[in-house]
């Protein structure tokens, strides 16, 4: 008895080891089409009997998808070839949509394919059987950055999002891990900073910052990265609470890079505007602190001090900022105004004269750098200085006046 049910049990193993395709499988299997297969794995995919039958399942939809991709593809490239041999031959209609959609719709069913091919079987081993999916994919994704300048010379901002957000978002997939990413890395920044302006365009505020991120990894496109990622990020500031966590993100972003005057004025900024002046201060100083020759920390600190009225401090740091930007029409024109100030509040008439003289030098300088004010009004400040160093009817201070609106 007890061999009968050794052998017994032995022969339920076999049948199991070497049992065919469930009928959930077959029927998958045996669709044409991507909608088709689609619908019936979602229906009965926590059927299907194991990871490798998810797997061949998935693939299914991969061979579906890339058959598509491949005839409009074969359509196009003889198009291309008979135009560069010059031969006149009208040229095929082919759909560029039809051929983008499924390169997307086979890549996504090729990670899920990836996922389960990557499980181990019933023996703890993990053997993937369709490896072949990924160099077959990978061509297909890189596709995907012309269809996506195909969509946006169509105005279509959707299909641009979801051609290079397939291109990006797959960006460090591990299916793709073992692909060569040089000839990609000249040109995935420019991808994403693009990329990224759609995703504002079109209000997706986490896309935008995610390829921002991708953007900045770029030195070509890093500074234009970053300006865009802080912007998103401070579009939907609604509340304090809003505004307190968007400053606690900048803090993040300023502690992985100290050098960044972008962020640290930004920073600076917001604490400004949430009138945190203790840590606005305490920000500045430990700029200055690391790096003394720091433009942003000296100028942002110059114009704490305006803002709270107090002109010999703010000419101290405006004087440090214009010895490291010393054509800044900006710093030039409102170190003038303060030192108009200085000088006003002095009762001596030879010491006031000596400020507004100094004042009239930045002034001056600012108007020979932006003759036509486009980078800061100077006009007034300047018409101040020379009432305050020649008096009203002087023709300095006249012709100062008539510049002055």
């Amino acid at each position: 008895m007890k061999k009968l049910m050794i052998a017994a049990l032995m022969m339920v193993g076999t049948s199991a080891a070497f049992a065919g395709d469930s009928d959930a499988l077959k029927a998958i299997l045996k669709t044409n089409s991507y909608a088709d297969a689609e619908q019936l794995i979602k229906q009965n995919l926590n059927t299907l009997a194991n990871s490798a039958e998810k797997a061949k399942a998935y693939n299914h939809l991969v061979d579906l998808a890339m058959k598509v991709y491949s005839d409009q593809q074969a359509i196009e490239q003889t198009n291309m070839t008979n135009k560069q041999l010059g031969l006149k031959k009208d040229p095929q209609p082919y759909d560029t949509t039809a051929m983008y959609n499924s390169a997307v719709q086979a890549i996504k069913a090729g990670l899920e394919c990836y996922k389960y091919d990557q499980q181990p079987n019933e023996k703890g081993k993990v053997k993937p059987k369709f490896d072949g999916n990924i160099a077959r994919l990978w061509g297909a994704r890189t596709n995907l950055v012309n269809g996506g300048q195909i969509a946006a010379q169509k105005g279509n901002a959707k299909k641009v999002l979801e051609y290079w957000g397939t291109f990006l978002d797959t960006e460090s997939e591990p299916m793709f891990a073992s692909m060569d990413r040089k000839s990609e890395s000249e040109y995935i920044g420019q991808v994403a900073l693009f990329g990224a302006r759609y995703a504002y365009q079109e209000k997706q505020m986490d896309l935008c910052e995610k390829y921002c991120d991708i953007a900045m990894k770029s030195p070509a496109e890093a500074k234009d990265a970053l300006n865009l990622k802080l912007y998103s990020m401070k579009s939907n500031l609604a509340t304090k609470a809003d505004s307190l966590a968007y400053v606690d993100k900048l803090k993040a972003l300023y502690a992985q890079d100290q050098t960044n005057e972008v962020i640290l004025d930004n920073l600076n900024g917001m604490y400004q505007g949430l009138k945190m002046d203790k840590e606005q201060l305490e920000l500045l100083d430990a700029a200055i602190a690391a790096n003394p020759k720091g433009f942003v920390a000296y100028a942002d600190k110059g114009m704490y001090y305006i803002a709270k009225n107090d002109a010999d401090k703010a000419v101290k740091c405006l004087m440090e900022a214009e010895k490291i930007q010393p054509e800044n029409v900006v710093v030039l024109t409102y170190l003038g105004a303060c030192l108009n100030v200085k000088a006003s509040n002095l009762q001596d008439p030879n010491g006031r004269k000596v400020v507004y003289t100094e004042a009239l030098k930045y002034l001056d300088k600012a108007k020979e750098l932006d003759p036509n004010k486009a980078q800061a009004n100077w006009g007034y400040n300047r018409y101040q200085a020379c009432y305050g160093l020649y008096g009203a009817k002087d023709p300095k201070t006249i012709a100062a006046e008539q510049e002055s609106h």
